[in-house]
């Protein structure tokens, strides 16, 4: 029988000092501790431990018991009494075990669950390896550090649950585990700030550094994925309790205000492998973004918050958070990186943004990011938003801060409808400069001249693909027809009629070469088509079309001749707003030449 079996080695330890226990006697007592768990007597192994005499044998060997009392902890009912005595022996395991020889067992049992019991797993042995720790004297700020960085390196490879109804099942457990870890983490956070207030110059910094790289580990995992809105239905949102938790460490410990205003790369260790100090870089990268989406988004902390500095201020401190979370695809973290931008630029007045500010790389670089999401990003709501936030980025600066973004998003864009948004935002511009008293140098005169060599002009002359420019050509010619109708030769305050022969050459004469070569081309492929389809005498052949260079889905004739008509309605378009400016031109030429004669 197993108990007899666990009792014959126990009075064969009795009476053993306790450095002549040998590696046999502890294999012997694993063997026979594991077969009592096995076929069910917990009840009697508890005993055995609870026994005074076998104090001495329990915290050398007891710590081997931990792997199989978590198997069996697992294996039995949640109401069943066998599993209420193997919680039992954990706790009292985590009083008389050596503390040392403890934690690595326990350590080692979290680091080799896997797959969906290691929430489970980690929940359970939380309270003994924090009983333990705290026991701990030597090396507890590593041992803390070790136990929390094996933690969320167990954790991490969970999905994160997203939706309402996956946070609210909370299958793997990871919502409950994320806010346990918190509690485990408590009384050390609670040490280093009663040290703290114990000593102003407080300089046992190693436990305090361990909780701050727990706190950015968290802030990459889970937080950076998780869904921080608050929810209906859910009283209290386990992500949001977790978020306030870690905001609150960091600003117990005084780390909150440094970090949210620390480069990300302020608090790098050296590294002397380049490939550790990037994964490093980018993992604190991550995390400080997800720190400022909670503050400036969330409002995590705001009331710690000194409120002294400009919205300018706010936003410079930002954009490197902005563009961290802009380059990444996944829509949860892509949708924080929007939520940042625009809460920054909501806080400001338009046209307040200075254009030195466009000197910093960040400023540069999120508007181009923007643009690839506007363009690029398959999810509809996420290009829309894009779109808003370029505008509301746009509005903020002042003239000459518009004028230098103008120029660079015409230049970087590659992309005929970003390019026609931003012409039409030019026209608007130019609009306001005509209005105004005073003079607005910028959207007038020769500087205005300059950015017009930009927006007049075809990419490659006649032989540019106007279907897929289309958009851009319509802006073009919408802002042309604007400055001929609104700004009269004789003021000329656009300077547009000083350097109208440069635009006839460089873009309406390609443009009309152009249109007649593309109507002419696609005119023919009609026409070759309807004579297909007549030998064919069915309109449900199946065949291929190239449009702007691009392969078409197959498709029958029919569908292809009413893409290739769909392209002449687009040339004709163009044409007809061609024609209205050329006239406009010819006209106003003609009334000035009548006068001065």
């Amino acid at each position: 029988m197993a108990v007899d079996e666990l009792q014959a080695i126990i009075q064969r330890c009795q009476i053993l000092e306790e450095a002549d226990f040998k590696g046999e006697d502890f294999n012997l007592f694993l063997v026979a501790g594991q077969k009592c768990l096995e076929d069910g007597y917990a009840a009697q192994l508890l005993e055995v431990i609870q026994n005074e005499k076998n104090k001495v044998i329990i915290k050398n060997m007891g710590w081997n018991l931990i792997s199989p009392l978590v198997r069996c902890i697992f294996m039995y009912e949640q109401e069943d009494d066998k599993r209420e005595y193997c919680l039992r022996i954990l706790d009292q395991l985590a009083e008389l075990c050596n503390p040392k020889e403890l934690f690595l067992g326990l350590l080692e049992q979290i680091e080799q669950t896997s797959g969906e019991q290691v929430c489970q797993t980690v929940m359970l042995l939380l309270q003994p390896l924090q009983t333990v720790l705290l026991k701990l004297q030597n090396k507890k700020a590593y041992s803390v550090g070790l136990s929390l960085a094996m933690i969320m390196n167990q954790l991490t490879p969970l999905p994160v649950p997203y939706t309402k109804q996956q946070i609210q099942e909370d299958k793997l457990g990871l919502c409950r585990c994320c806010n346990a870890v918190v509690d485990f983490a408590k009384p050390f956070v609670n040490e280093v700030v009663k040290n703290m207030e114990k000593s102003s110059e407080y300089n046992d910094t190693e436990l305090k550094e361990e909780l701050v790289k727990f706190c950015m580990k968290s802030l990459k995992y889970p937080l950076l994925t998780a869904q921080l809105e608050e929810l209906e239905g859910i009283e209290e949102h386990p992500f949001r309790h977790f978020a306030t938790e870690i905001i609150d460490i960091l600003w117990n410990i005084r780390e909150l205000i440094p970090l949210v205003f620390a480069h990300h790369k302020g608090r790098m260790p050296p590294w002397e492998n380049q490939g550790f100090a990037d994964i490093e870089r980018k993992d604190s990268a991550d995390s400080l973004a997800c720190l400022s989406y909670l503050m400036f988004v969330q409002h995590f902390g705001v009331e710690c918050f000194p409120m002294v500095f400009s919205p300018s201020y706010l936003l410079l401190s930002n954009m490197p958070h902005i563009e961290v979370l802009l380059k990444r695809t996944e829509e949860s973290i892509l949708s924080k990186g929007l939520d940042l931008f625009e809460s920054c630029l909501l806080r400001m007045e338009d046209n307040s943004l200075l254009h030195h500010y466009l000197e910093f790389r960040d400023f540069i670089n999120v508007p181009q990011d923007l643009v690839k999401i506007m363009t690029l990003c398959p999810m509809e709501n996420m290009r829309k938003k894009s779109l808003n936030i370029l505008q509301l980025f746009i509005d903020k600066f002042d003239t000459e801060g518009k004028y230098t973004l103008f120029r660079c998003l015409l230049k970087t864009s590659n992309h005929a409808g970003v390019e026609g948004y931003i012409i039409k935002n030019i026209k608007d511009q130019i609009h306001l400069a005509l209005k105004k008293e005073y003079d607005n140098i910028w959207f007038t005169g020769h500087h205005l001249i300059s950015l017009l060599d930009l927006v007049l002009s075809l990419p490659e002359g006649a032989e540019t693909d106007l279907l897929q420019n289309s958009d851009r050509i319509m802006a073009s010619l919408n802002l042309l027809r604007y400055l001929v109708i609104k700004d009269c030769e004789n003021d000329n305050q656009t300077g547009v009629w000083t350097t109208l022969g440069k635009i006839e050459q460089n873009f309406l004469k390609p443009l009309r070469v152009g249109l007649n070569m593309s109507k002419a081309h696609y005119e023919a492929e009609i026409k070759n088509k309807k004579e297909n389809r007549k030998e064919a005498h069915s309109s449900k052949t199946v065949c291929s079309l190239t449009v702007s260079g691009e392969k078409m889905p197959a498709m029958t004739t029919g569908m292809q001749l009413q893409v290739l008509h769909s392209a002449l309605f687009t040339f004709d378009l163009i044409e007809s707003v061609l024609a209205r400016v050329e006239e406009l031109i010819e006209a106003k030429t003609k009334a000035v030449m009548d006068e001065n004669s």
